[in-house]
């Protein structure tokens, strides 16, 4: 447990008869960058505001940092950068003064860090929040997390309105100057590519369960896609078969692990294995969506080799 920067555990959190998160269990652990992906309206914002204790879960225990939720708060909050979704500042203040507002609550404060993002995000410091555009207020709040130094981070789409360049930079800041630093950071998005370029684990999420939790080399190494073609090859989906398509003599399975050895059962039967392909996040997490039941690939809640801290 010592080892996990978020913990949950069987987590719901319920808006009437709708289960935004459904038994939830979580495993971030402590200098990482893990990217917490689904759909809009997956559960993912949900669980980070009963993370925060912005609101409270109808069942199940979460912890962060090592400090439970609800009734440790205060030292959460102290520790935790956060980057809301809606990216709402004082629309009056202008950036400098927003910083100079926020900087009195954090500690940890880094002054110096404040003109050094300010350059690296091309950030108008001296216009009104509320006059800028959608890249540049995300660029705001993204500074304001990250001076003040925080343990862990949270950020909800932290790429909304950022166009490639800034989403390049942004990328470079989390990996270089935030995981290279030993701290934790959580990135809620469903922007899947983007995430593949940077996260150490990764949590699919959708309607509230997770479907998929694991180191991203592990996804990488294991998921994939077979093709063969033979008569009256097997259609039935098992723990390690996550889908089936066939098409006259041809049928395509994606494997989540043992791909090869499913490979050479298939040419027992007589099929010839015309392709073995990996898979991209995106086709794993469509694949998973359609299946709709939970699995974990690799070592799921484990401790990994090495974190990386380079694209």
């Amino acid at each position: 447990m010592k080892d996990m920067a978020i913990w949950t555990e069987k987590l719901v959190k319920q808006y009437g008869k709708l289960k935004a998160v459904d038994e939830l269990d979580l495993h971030v652990l402590r200098g990482g960058i893990y990217g917490f992906l689904g759909r809009n309206g997956a559960g993912k914002t949900s669980t980070i505001k009963v993370l925060l204790g912005l609101t409270r879960p109808a069942a199940g225990e979460a912890m962060v940092l090592g400090f439970h939720t609800g009734r440790q708060q205060v030292a959460i909050l102290e520790r935790t950068a956060y980057v809301s979704e809606t990216k709402t500042l004082y629309g009056a203040l202008t950036a400098q003064e927003l910083v100079r507002f926020t900087r009195s609550f954090y500690p940890n404060w880094s002054d110096d860090a404040v003109p050094k993002y300010a350059r690296s995000f091309e950030i108008p410091m001296d216009r009104p929040f509320a006059k800028l555009s959608l890249g540049n207020r995300t660029k705001v709040c993204l500074l304001l997390a990250l001076a003040q130094n925080a343990d862990l981070l949270i950020l909800d789409e932290p790429t909304s309105g950022l166009d490639p360049v800034a989403v390049d930079e942004f990328q470079r800041v989390i990996v270089e100057d935030v995981a290279s630093e030993g701290r934790t950071v959580l990135i809620s998005s469903h922007q899947l590519a983007d995430m593949e370029r940077i996260a150490d684990w990764v949590g699919l999420i959708d309607h509230g369960r997770l479907l998929l939790e694991a180191r991203l080399d592990d996804i990488k190494s294991q998921f994939r896609l077979i093709t063969a073609a033979g008569a009256a090859l097997p259609q039935g989906t098992t723990a390690d078969i996550i889908s089936v398509s066939a098409n006259g003599d041809f049928c395509k399975y994606v494997v989540r692990q043992n791909a090869e050895a499913f490979a050479a059962e298939l040419r027992a039967l007589g099929a010839m294995i015309t392709d073995i392909s990996p898979l991209g996040l995106r086709e794993i997490f469509l694949e998973l969506v359609r299946k709709e039941e939970p699995c974990t690939s690799g070592n799921a809640g484990g401790i990994p080799a090495a974190v990386s801290s380079s694209f």
